[in-house]
């Protein structure tokens, strides 16, 4: 399955590997960009229900293993046995369902059951359910901003918190640095005066 989901089936047998970008179920194959865009404008495919690869992959694992062929004549099933509760190809019926007398063509059981009150409910939960997950994930993501700003808040503080005790201890660096150069200067200011004062009394004595 993983290989069949990653290449184009329509290129894989023209012998090609291109990446795949969509599944039909319908084909059961995967199909790259340009096979998608013939797939969705060709009368016989247009139909057809194609699906992501990234959203195809999040399916469960029984819904993935859903085939639309019969694997004993790897042929895709064209009629419904309502007395097995089974799909079938026209083989199997000649095969095993010889003696089966409620069958019915794919299309049509698919059409009845698209039509029935309990798809249409089926359809309205998986509505709802498909919204109520759109809704939780825009509160994830409220939830996970909000505490992205949390964090960015903190770290702004504790920057903030660093930066100060750092220009504290510069500053502190600088005053000591001022007072020592301060006590200096006044220390030779002192000396240069008791010096001429020296020589003022040198000078009065003569």
């Amino acid at each position: 399955m993983s290989s069949k989901l990653t290449v184009c089936g329509v290129c894989d047998y023209r012998n090609s590997s291109i990446p795949s970008v969509v599944w039909c179920s319908e084909c059961d194959e995967g199909l790259c960009e340009g096979c998608k865009e013939h797939h969705v404008s060709s009368k016989a495919s247009r139909d057809h229900i194609i699906v992501l690869i990234p959203e195809y992959q999040k399916l469960p694992s029984n819904i993935l293993e859903i085939t639309q062929k019969c694997p004993i004549h790897d042929a895709k099933y064209v009629i419904f046995c309502k007395k097995h509760d089974c799909p079938c190809y026209s083989r199997c019926v000649v095969e095993t369902h010889n003696d089966c007398k409620d069958l019915n063509a794919i299309d049509d059981v698919i059409k009845n059951v698209k039509l029935s009150n309990a798809f249409l409910d089926l359809e309205q939960i998986l509505t709802e359910l498909s919204e109520n997950l759109q809704r939780i994930r825009r509160q994830e993501n409220i939830r996970s901003l909000t505490e992205n700003k949390k964090n960015i808040e903190k770290e702004v503080q504790q920057t903030r918190v660093l930066i100060n005790n750092h220009l504290d201890r510069l500053q502190e660096r600088l005053m000591k640095e001022l007072l020592t150069a301060e006590e200096k200067e006044n220390k030779k200011i002192s000396n240069l005066i008791s010096s001429i004062q020296e020589r003022e009394k040198e000078i009065h004595f003569r």
